[in-house]
């Protein structure tokens, strides 16, 4: 293979899936009706910008070699907890803060009980998917709290400079954790965790304090996005987000983070969120039934996996 061959090949290799998102978007442009409007593109932002926050922070998870699959279930329990807090008087301000400090303390426990005793974090934090639901459910009597100061809405449902709210947010936490990732002694430390974290250990990396700040982070950008869910339904709905950390986690996997851990970035996740949308709402616009769209999400989610499979083999990381 020429030298020039050989740079186009290592160049489509690393740009797939932006490729393909691309093409996928023309497609759709195409077939779907209303696709390319500035309303719909300005929804299908809009839609994908709670989720993409959370994805942000389980790309870091992930890169170090862990799982959390329960911030869909921190996200219906930040809204509840914000919303039952509210109704005892607590002004929005401070109720957002007690919720994001509720949310990172949840994830550092996850870091703890990994940490300290071992516990892996995929079955810690199975048992919080089904404690924070229970909790939801208890905070709320099983039925939605509302309602909130008219001003809260902004929040999720308002709009900056022409600008969902919500996708300002999202744009700023990928500024701030893309550069955290790349420029910062931080970053360095999460890849070196998920990369071989015995060599870590020996190099000064504070392992378990990476862990558990990774973790509580995430915790925290999934209780930040169930007050923007909130802010959008206008209410503590404690059967909201269900399904979001299938989907979480597959746009991750699909923006190129391995799941062997040492590998990823906050781009690929993205464009791995961005995907995932526009899929969804293009298949909504032309009118595909329900059931066929969790069919082609699952194969997405298979697909991804192979894709990660063979990208790892190619770089020489299967053994």
């Amino acid at each position: 293979m020429s030298s020039s061959s050989e740079k186009r090949y290592k160049f489509v290799s690393a740009h797939v899936m932006e490729i393909v998102l691309l093409a996928l978007c023309v497609a759709l442009g195409l077939r779907a009706p209303g696709f390319n409007t500035q309303n719909n593109l300005m929804n299908v932002m809009r839609s994908i910008s709670m989720q993409a926050l959370i994805a942000f922070g389980m790309t870091l998870v992930i890169i170090i070699g862990e799982i959390d699959l329960s911030v869909g279930a921190a996200v219906a329990f930040a809204g509840c907890l914000l919303a039952w807090l509210t109704q005892r008087g607590l002004p929005i301000p401070f109720g957002i803060v007690v919720t994001a400090v509720s949310g990172a303390s949840i994830g550092a426990f996850t870091g703890v009980m990994r940490t300290r005793f071992g516990v892996p974090t995929f079955i810690t934090t199975l048992a919080l998917f089904t404690g924070l639901k229970g909790a939801a459910l208890m905070l709320t009597g099983g039925f939605p709290i509302t309602p909130f100061p008219e001003k809260f809405e902004f929040l999720g449902g308002g709009y900056l400079l022409g600008i969902p709210f919500p996708t300002i947010v999202l744009f700023a936490a990928f500024v701030v954790l893309a550069c955290v990732m790349k420029a910062t002694r931080f970053g360095r430390y999460v890849y070196a965790v998920g990369g071989n974290r015995q060599a870590a250990r020996l190099a000064g990396v504070p392992v378990a304090k990476v862990r558990i700040a990774v973790l509580a982070l995430t915790g925290m950008l999934a209780a930040l996005s169930g007050v923007m869910l909130a802010a959008r339904i206008m209410s503590g709905t404690p059967t909201v987000a269900v399904g979001w950390e299938l989907d979480i986690i597959a746009s991750v996997i699909i923006g190129g983070t391995s799941l062997r851990g040492g590998e990823g970035t906050v781009w690929g996740t993205l464009v791995g969120i961005v995907f995932i949308g526009v899929i969804i709402n293009g298949m909504t616009l032309m009118d595909i039934p329900i059931y066929t769209q969790y069919v082609v999400r699952g194969m997405l989610i298979f697909a991804a996996v192979l894709i990660n499979g063979m990208r790892n083999r190619r770089s020489g990381a299967e053994d």
